[in-house]
């Protein structure tokens, strides 16, 4: 009885071992298709945080929405004739003036001096052309006192010569007093036609003289004029009506030539200037049709203007009313703008997501139905304000998340709760 007891000790520690080994080798086996488990399985998403879209085949607004500010047509930036100072500012922003307000007093002392021997000279150079007028005019009277009195002389010698031709002829005088009759009328006809060409060329050489002087006083006179017209600029006028929108300098300063000096605009006359994505401006065209809200009122207008560069992704797109704008609009005013690019038949279309442009490539999250949502590839053609176009990808009907994903770039799949 000893010996079987002894027997049943020692075979009960070897069950145990054995028990505990395959119990340990299961928990081993389950805890690795637990890891392999918990690690392909896709994240879970609650289906309340998402933003879910459904495909549509339907036609669609082709549009494309942009802020931006109104802008005024008609700007004039008074500026400086020339370097001066600056004396006073006699208008202030907001302003209203008319074309001949006096907006700021410059001076130049070089200016004035420059004036003032501009009309010094254009003194000297009338004085001179007195002066050359009445010296050319005694010069002319002189040779026509010659003249004169050659033609009287040559009359008188052609008159003695007939009266000796006849008396000659008739045997009162000798022949050579006949003869020399003659000559001297002829001597003196030749010197009469001589001493008219000298006549003749100081005419044409006064007259080129007094026309040289005369031109030389008008273009002294325009220098004239023209100092005495910088010496008014700086009196700086507004040059149109309107208002004053800024000034940009101060008492005191010193401005360069053309400077500028004060903003005058017109205060009603505006257009709206919007920032549209470069994406979608390429179907944005001069005469499409456009909505400005200005949040005092809504305004219809017109594209009259698209920017050929883009500046920081956006195209700026001018657009002019075609109703009066409300009396709250302003320069510089902040506004939005919806631009009317087309209406297309039956086409995929889908909201528009918060990542994703028109004319672009991206990935979305595509409702399986299974209560799963795999990343699938899309491409978007145009876009409107609220919807985009879908090119390739998608199919009437799917579901797909429009949120921003862009926490799960690396996951292909997720779990929606």
């Amino acid at each position: 009885m000893v010996d079987i007891a002894r027997t049943r000790m020692v075979g009960r520690p070897r069950l145990r071992r054995i028990v505990l080994i395959a119990g340990a080798a299961l928990a081993a086996v389950g805890i690795t298709l637990g890891i392999r488990w918990f690690g392909n399985r896709p994240p879970e998403v609650e289906a309340s945080q998402l933003w879910i879209g459904t495909v549509e085949n339907s036609p669609l607004a082709l549009e494309v929405r942009g802020p931006g500010t109104l802008v005024p047509i008609q700007i004039r930036w008074a500026s400086s004739p020339l370097q001066a100072r600056v004396e006073k500012l006699l208008v202030q922003p907001g302003a209203q003036v008319t074309a001949d307000t006096i907006l700021l007093e410059l001076s130049n002392p070089d200016a004035e001096l420059a004036a003032l021997d501009a009309d010094r000279d254009v003194g000297a150079a009338q004085a001179e052309l007195a002066r050359l007028e009445a010296e050319l005019d005694g010069a002319r009277l002189a040779q026509e006192s010659t003249v004169s009195s050659l033609d009287a002389d040559t009359a008188m010698a052609n008159h003695r010569a007939d009266v000796d031709k006849d008396m000659g002829d008739k045997g009162v005088i000798p022949t050579i007093e006949t003869a020399e009759s003659a000559d001297r009328a002829k001597q003196l006809a030749g010197r009469l036609a001589f001493e008219k060409k000298r006549l003749a060329a100081l005419n044409r050489g006064n007259s080129a003289q007094l026309t040289a002087q005369r031109e030389q006083v008008e273009r002294l006179r325009a220098l004239a004029d023209f100092r005495r017209k910088q010496l008014d600029q700086l009196h700086v006028r507004a040059g149109q009506d309107g208002v004053v929108q800024q000034v940009a300098v101060e008492v005191g300063q010193t401005v360069a030539p053309g400077a500028p000096l004060a903003k005058v605009v017109v205060p009603d006359d505006l257009k709206a200037q919007l920032r549209v994505p470069e994406a979608s401006a390429a179907d944005v065209a001069i005469g499409l049709p456009a909505v400005i809200d200005t949040r005092n009122g809504v305004i219809k207008g017109e594209v009259v203007r698209v920017d050929p560069a883009a500046v920081n992704g956006t195209i700026t797109v001018d657009i002019a009313a075609r109703e009066p704008w409300p009396k709250a609009a302003r320069p510089d005013l902040n506004v939005d703008g919806t631009i009317e690019l087309s209406h297309t038949g039956d086409v995929l279309h889908v909201p528009r997501p918060a990542i994703g442009e028109a004319h672009a490539t991206v990935t979305v999250f595509k409702l399986t139905g299974d209560g799963e949502a795999v990343r699938v590839p899309v491409k978007f053609g145009r876009a409107s304000v609220k919807d985009i176009e879908i090119e390739s990808g998608l199919k009437a009907g799917d579901r797909v998340v429009l949120s921003d994903m862009s926490k799960w770039d690396g996951v292909d799949r997720l779990r929606i709760q």
